[in-house]
């Protein structure tokens, strides 16, 4: 479509599919959750929406602001959302926009031609979700701009004021709504993570971060003109690469692909892949077709060199992927994905011309460049080594008779053989597994006790991995096998639990042991994390008893300090050192029964940032994990 084609995109370009009921009822549905990551969505969305504009042609700058009092401005200097009355409604378009739920310029009506936000319910999800929210466009020499509260209109869109022919774009502000999110704090490193992210997808955009809450000020411009291939080298800033950045980008059938590629000497793969600048978190055909095509490209070079003999088995997927970095961006007309969150990817023809450009430049740029061949088929070859010397251990420790689940008995299993109905509990001690195996309900809760601090995966060797017996009792009570860098038998449909729950004591001691568990399911099986099966239980942290009146359990010293004011020192206090010093029936109470326990589920925003701060405080790096945590003990928060 020609520029001028594209430049048609005025009231009648807003196309109306249904109404904005269901939103306040339901945010889950429209933002994956109300916690820290739905919150931190919101910006998002409309970040979205104004790279759309960029990817039209008509905007080069993003200003997003953490203001003093809360509340959230995107500026854009695209051609501003039209202002004109929508013929199908009688009301102005922007109105239509921001209050009618899948509302907008991207369903054939000429208003873009490509776009990452293609539901069209951005705008009007984040107006319904914010305690109050006004949008001001420049359009046409003239300033307009109008207000809303929880997603009402407040009064008529207004002209306000007049400015330059040229002077053009949106500006959206917002409060969102302590009434639907748990927490109203942005998260900023997040967002930056986000935003700098635009800025490498997006070469010829400049985005502008200003962070204005108090203690907090800073300003960032990111302005990446070498794009991906500048990502891929910033994501392996602290590791060691065999070789330059593979880069290529090709059009074809209407589909642009971009890729860059790069091996460093550690054996994880680190791909990322996007779609109109959103990233699918769950993959998709892009990354499929990515994946296989570079495999049969480099079994193919290996035989033609002869690095693989006629009796060889080719090298697998994970062989030739083992410390590879990627980013994979296409850009498509018509994409599908799986949910408004777009975490997957879900069009054939993508992969067909995503594995079609990818051999193809491969070819072209191996034959031109056979010392960087060589080097990627030498990490090949050398993963494939380990791979079966580590099948080989494996084997051995998964089938030794010593390892088998329940040889300590001290697994207490539930009665129910429905995944969908059953629990598991992780336990620390002996003390909390006994109370817990009395007070559980014994027909869907299972308890699986541990000694002490679990093996910190993120230092050890994989032998070393799988002769732990505490991990080898989880990975045989689960039953889905597990993920790891030479191969995978991990297999989500054979869980036995639907919530495994952390459940430590709230001290220094219980938040390491739960640390530790958690980097074992985030680097062995991630995938019960991104499937929402990964909780922690939130035990009390005291039990008031007062004078007269109902007992009362309190979570942490703010809900003490509330109570204490309430009731001005006429009741006692008992302190929960530790699991092991309740009861069954206060257990039960306070920590198991469905009905009244507080659980926190884990999630994970930014896959890219949750990888390295996992590195940094888990790993080897001694001096970088003390300069984190100096830089950051700040913002510390149990934010889970």
């Amino acid at each position: 479509m020609s520029k001028v084609q594209m430049n048609n995109y005025d009231e009648n370009s807003i196309s109306i599919l249904e109404g904005l009921e269901a939103v306040r009822k339901r945010p889950g549905m429209y933002i994956g959750s109300i916690s820290t990551r739905g919150l931190n969505h919101l910006i998002y969305e409309i970040v979205d929406n104004a790279v759309d504009e960029h990817l039209a042609g008509y905007c080069s700058e993003i200003f997003v602001t953490l203001e003093e009092d809360g509340t959230a401005t995107i500026q854009d200097n695209g051609r501003g959302i039209p202002v004109g009355i929508n013929t199908k409604t009688g009301l102005p378009a922007v109105e239509v926009v921001f209050t009618m739920l899948h509302a907008g310029g991207k369903f054939g009506g000429g208003g873009y031609k490509i776009s990452g936000g293609l539901h069209g319910v951005g705008a009007s999800v984040v107006n319904a979700l914010s305690e109050w929210l006004e949008v001001t466009i420049k359009r046409d020499g003239k300033i307009f701009r109008q207000r809303y509260e929880r997603g009402k209109v407040m009064h008529p869109l207004e002209e306000v004021g007049t400015c330059r022919k040229n002077d053009t774009g949106t500006m959206v502000k917002f409060l969102p709504d302590n009434e639907i999110f748990e927490k109203t704090y942005f998260k900023a490193d997040m967002i930056m993570s986000r935003l700098h992210e635009t800025a490498y997808l997006n070469p010829n955009l400049t985005v502008i971060f200003d962070n204005k809450r108090p203690g907090e000020e800073e300003r960032l411009i990111y302005k990446e003109e070498e794009g991906i291939a500048a990502y891929v080298r910033e994501l392996n800033q602290e590791k060691e690469p065999v070789h330059e950045v593979i880069y290529f980008k090709k059009k074809s059938e209407g589909i642009e692909v971009e890729a860059a590629i790069q091996f460093v000497n550690e054996f994880q793969e680190n791909i990322l892949g996007f779609c109109n600048n959103i990233y699918t978190q769950e993959g998709g055909t892009h990354l499929t077709g990515f994946k296989s095509k570079f495999t049969t490209v480099i079994n193919q070079y290996a035989r033609e060199i002869g690095i693989l003999k006629e009796k060889d088995a080719n090298f697998t997927g994970q062989d030739v992927r083992n410390g590879m970095t990627a980013v994979i961006a296409i850009k498509h007309p018509d994409p599908r994905f799986e949910g408004q969150t777009k975490t997957k990817l879900d069009n054939p023809d993508a992969g067909k011309v995503m594995a079609e450009v990818t051999g193809e430049e491969l070819q072209r740029f191996f034959d031109k460049n056979l010392e960087t061949l060589k080097e990627v088929i030498g990490c090949a070859e050398k993963s494939a080594r380990i791979r079966k010397e580590e099948e080989k251990t494996r084997t051995n420790l998964l089938t030794r008779q010593k390892f088998v689940i329940d040889s300590n008995g001290k697994l207490a299993t539930c009665e129910s053989r429905n995944p969908k109905d059953c629990e598991v509990f992780i336990v620390e001690g002996d003390s909390a597994g006994g109370s817990a195996k009395t007070a559980r309900d014994r027909k869907i809760q299972a308890i699986l006790p541990i000694r002490g601090k679990i093996l910190n995966v993120e230092k050890a060797t994989m032998d070393k991995v799988l002769a732990n017996s505490e991990i080898k009792t989880m990975i045989n009570a689960f039953g889905c096998g597990f993920s790891e860098g030479y191969g995978n038998d991990f297999d989500i449909s054979r869980l036995r639990y639907d919530k495994i729950i952390i459940m430590s004591d709230a001290d220094v001691d219980g938040a390491h042991i739960a640390t530790l568990l958690m980097t074992f399911f985030y680097r062995f099986m991630p995938e019960l994390i991104s499937e929402g099966h990964i909780y922690q239980a939130m035990p009390p942290l005291y039990k008031a008893i007062p004078k007269s009146g109902k007992e009362e359990y309190l979570y942490d010293d703010q809900a003490l300090e509330k109570y204490r004011r309430a009731h001005k020192g006429t009741f006692t206090l008992q302190r929960f050192k530790g699991l092991g010093e309740m009861d069954a029936d206060q257990l039960w109470e306070t920590t198991l029964n469905p009905e009244t326990r507080v659980l926190r589920q884990i999630e994970i925003e930014d896959g890219k940032m949750a990888s390295e701060v996992t590195s940094m405080l888990m790993g080897n790096d001694v001096p970088r994990r003390r300069s984190f945590i100096y830089q950051n003990a700040h913002y510390a928060d149990l934010d889970l």
